[in-house]
């Protein structure tokens, strides 16, 4: 029996629950392509899904291989594909776990074709991110010009592209972040940034229409004072926000849906240097377990990006 190096979680827990194991190579099924992964991005649910902090909302049978994000080439496609052909360079999100691992069977709908002007490393920093940022900007409904919009997280991969769609829509936008990362967030335009190590937010903004949350915990029960009578707080983070929101305030739980026309076209948009995506750190597969556990502590700026072909 074939097999592949895979990042499976054994157990809940920390990073002991993790290990690099061979497990059955996977086949094309109908609707699917099998992808050799060059590259795969870390994710902050990565470290949530090992500790079993979401694990209503994110059942698994363990072993599980872990994982959200990929891009690679195509090795073979199953019954039913037709955009799709081997040799194709591809990326997207799985729309569940499984991502890091040498061979992954993806469906064609999710996947976007890699614009030549992108390495796979670059690729695999996308899909998450840059579609949440999108979807999660326009979940509560349209942006507006002069819209209040408050990113907490923004230094983060999805915090910066959220920022930068959210200037394009014409949006006043403030950010908070750690002071190493204000002056990059002013670089893409942030009208106001917050350095939530020195300062605190709610005593410094009020009449904030739109709240995008990418941090949680006490930075979403302090928010909520500084919410415009009919503003909104979208949440990423945990989903208590639906049980946390005081009467009166609205509050949203957002899922990134994969949509491989969105990521396609983001992708181009950064091939052609419309759109910034810079990657933090690039690391080894071997190094993976230790990352996952350093972007659980903050020791990791941006976006990582695993390098399968180190």
């Amino acid at each position: 029996m074939k097999t592949v190096r895979a990042l499976t979680l054994q157990t809940y827990g920390g990073p002991e629950a993790t290990r690099l194991s061979a497990v059955p190579a996977p086949t094309a099924g109908p609707g699917q392509v099998l992808v050799s992964v060059r590259a795969a991005g870390l994710n902050a649910l990565d470290w949530k899904v090992r500790e079993g902090l979401v694990r209503d909302a994110f059942p698994l049978a363990l072993p599980a291989v872990l994982g959200l994000e990929l891009a690679g080439v195509v090795e073979a496609i199953g019954a039913g594909v037709t955009r799709l052909r081997p040799g194709d360079r591809v990326m997207g999100p799985l729309g569940r776990l499984g991502a890091y691992a040498e061979l992954v069977a993806v469906d064609e709908a999710r996947l976007a074709l890699t614009p030549a002007a992108l390495t796979d490393v670059a690729a695999a920093a996308l899909p998450v991110a840059a579609m949440a940022g999108w979807q999660s900007l326009y979940f509560a409904g349209p942006v507006w010009g002069g819209q209040r919009v408050l990113v907490h997280g923004a230094a983060g991969a999805l915090g910066r592209f959220a920022v930068q769609f959210a200037k394009r829509a014409g949006a006043f936008v403030v950010a908070t972040a750690a002071g190493r990362d204000v002056a990059a967030l002013r670089a893409l335009g942030v009208d106001q940034v917050i350095d939530h190590e020195t300062q605190r937010f709610e005593e410094l903004v009020s009449d904030i229409h739109l709240v995008l949350d990418y941090v949680g915990g006490e930075v979403l029960e302090r928010t909520w004072p500084v919410v415009a009578k009919g503003g909104v707080v979208v949440g990423t983070s945990s989903p208590e926000i639906l049980t946390r929101t005081p009467a009166g305030q609205r509050g949203l739980w957002f899922v990134m849906t994969p949509d491989a026309a969105l990521l396609a076209r983001l992708a181009q948009q950064v091939a052609r240097g419309e759109l910034q995506a810079p990657v933090g750190q690039v690391l080894p597969l071997a190094d993976l377990p230790a990352a996952i556990e350093r972007h659980r502590t903050g020791a990791l700026r941006g976006k990582t990006v695993i390098d399968f072909t180190a």
